[in-house]
């Protein structure tokens, strides 16, 4: 396997799509996504853009869906929910479908839909994407981060890192020499390196000091997101 790492949408080539694409946004699409599923949704949708969002999700059934839209940590006006993943219980989110826009990581997601597999990965479900790409043994994969608006971030570059260094990958490009790198550098302080990255502060200022914490925590769900339709995610079966 040889791994790629692209640190925002922007950046990812046009080349060919790899394998396989992992899709990361750990603060916090990616993270409220596999919560999402593990919690019992039918499937998140998702959309870069707000108003097509609204457009779709008119065609399903408003007690079957959930309409998710966050711009810069805030939920939007009108929407049913933020991206906490601690918003997306069981009992919210049950048999329903989540109609989702992000700031960053749905427009990642969009980037490579193409790709004839597409993952979500975060530190909350790690374990289940290292496990489904070593058992599936792709000669390429493609870790897309989200960023901000464009920019680096340090939170889906170490979570890209940490996935390098679990599978003792080939590295594809400098990237991901790179972010291996600062994965074992703050592998035991990945809060303290959040609390670090800009969105990180932006999320303090809005007090989700908790949010932090449960984005930095390995393996609080057994969930591997898939695309099984373009921009559509759901459980992977067994």
């Amino acid at each position: 396997m040889r791994s790629f790492v692209y640190h925002t949408p922007e950046l990812v080539p046009s080349e060919p799509m790899p394998d396989c694409a992992v899709v990361i946004d750990v603060l916090r699409a990616t993270t409220t996504i596999a919560a999402a599923l593990a919690n019992g949704a039918e499937a998140v949708q998702a959309f870069a853009d707000l108003q097509e969002l609204n457009e779709v999700s008119e065609h399903w059934p408003a007690d079957k869906r959930i309409r998710c839209g966050e711009r810069g940590g805030k939920q939007v006006d009108g929407f049913d929910i933020g991206n906490s993943p601690f918003d997306f219980t069981p009992e919210v989110v049950g048999g329903k479908r989540i109609f989702m826009s992000t700031t960053n990581g749905t427009r990642s997601l969009s980037r490579v839909a193409e790709s004839p597999v597409m993952v979500t990965a975060s530190f909350s479900n790690i374990s289940s994407v290292k496990h489904f790409l070593r058992e599936r043994a792709f000669e390429k994969v493609w870790f897309v981060g989200s960023g901000w608006e464009g920019s680096f971030s340090l939170e889906d570059t170490v979570c890209a890192g940490a996935l390098v260094h679990l599978l003792d990958s080939d590295f594809g490009n400098d990237e991901a020499v790179a972010a291996a790198a600062l994965y074992r550098v703050w592998a035991d302080n990945l809060v303290g390196l959040f609390e670090l990255a800009s969105h990180g502060k932006r999320l303090l200022a809005l007090d989700k000091r908790k949010d932090l914490a449960y984005c930095a925590e390995f393996d609080t769900v057994a969930a591997l997101p898939i695309q099984v339709s373009p921009g559509v995610l759901a459980l992977a079966k067994e």
